[in-house]
């Protein structure tokens, strides 16, 4: 069982954004698949695309297939995919749909440490859980800077081996032992290119991840001021970096694939600091809710 370890979130999608054609990335929850449909990933597609436009109705060179933003499997059974509202309206009279609403873009949050915590290094729980060794944490925010001190591989094991994650630049290694970006949801939002390398342009990614499973980095100080050891809640873990958000935000369909992602690869904890804008956001009705990770 995947455990969601939410350090600071509020998932709430309060605000959508149309793409320049006058179609809207909509993320859609459907029924699994009847029982005669096979449970690959292709026959699941196949079965999302049944939702879809058929090429008849759509103008130009396009078919269901380049409206497909992301196909999900693990984190929900649904998908991902540029719409109209007509086309939406004609989606719930198919059978086996369940609900559709517009991507949206979240903002970062923060997170606390150990010492709020009462955590003690020599001594309680944090010792006797071995400072999360041999637990992967994947961190979902805007990437990390992976050459940060706090991302050493000193006194780390190797991986577990049910770890199957894959690392999209050069510098993984026993700490940082994962790293893919997600940028689709957003492309599709913003109607513009977004970088594709996990790298971290903000700085929030790196901050996230740190406060999670950053390593002992003795003489830490800020400016020459509050020297000390930093040291992240669980710093003999290993982490995954799943970048999801970039300079606007992060787009729920991203967040979305970047859980998909992590269920397949082996994570044990997720670290979610992404949330909405309003005191009281309704979770019932968004994806993160609809399955029990």
């Amino acid at each position: 069982m995947v455990l969601l370890f939410l350090f600071a979130i509020l998932l709430f999608f309060d605000s959508s954004t149309a793409v320049p054609n006058g179609l809207q990335t909509y993320i859609v929850h459907v029924r699994e698949p009847h029982t005669t449909v096979s449970s690959n990933s292709l026959d699941r597609e196949s079965w999302y695309i049944s939702f879809l436009p058929s090429s008849s109705s759509i103008t130009g060179s396009e078919d269901g297939h380049d409206r497909m933003v992301y196909s999900y499997q693990h984190v929900m059974t649904g998908f991902a995919a540029l719409l109209s509202e007509d086309e939406v309206k004609a989606m719930e009279k198919k059978d086996g749909f369940i609900s559709a609403y517009p991507d949206e873009l979240l903002p970062l949050h923060t997170t606390h440490t150990p010492d709020f915590l009462g955590l003690k290094q020599d001594m309680g729980v944090w010792k006797n859980s071995n400072f999360g060794k041999g637990v992967i944490i994947g961190v979902l925010d805007s990437g990390a800077m992976p050459n940060h001190p706090s991302f050493s591989d000193v006194g780390m094991p190797s991986p577990p081996p049910k770890w199957k994650g894959k690392c999209e630049f050069s510098a993984c290694n026993k700490k940082i032992i994962g790293a893919r970006s997600f940028v689709e949801g957003a492309k599709a939002m913003l109607g513009r290119s977004m970088p594709a390398s996990p790298s971290d342009e903000s700085g929030h990614g790196t901050h996230t991840a740190s406060t999670a499973a950053g390593a002992f980095v003795e003489g830490a100080n800020v400016l020459g001021n509050a020297n000390g050891t930093a040291v992240g809640m669980a710093p003999f873990a290993h982490l995954a970096i799943y970048k999801v958000c970039g300079q606007s935000g992060c787009a729920g369909t991203d967040l979305l694939a970047g859980l998909e992602s992590a269920i397949q690869d082996g994570v044990d904890v997720m670290s979610i600091s992404i949330g909405g804008r309003m005191a009281r956001p309704n979770f019932y009705t968004r994806a993160i809710r609809h399955r029990n990770v």
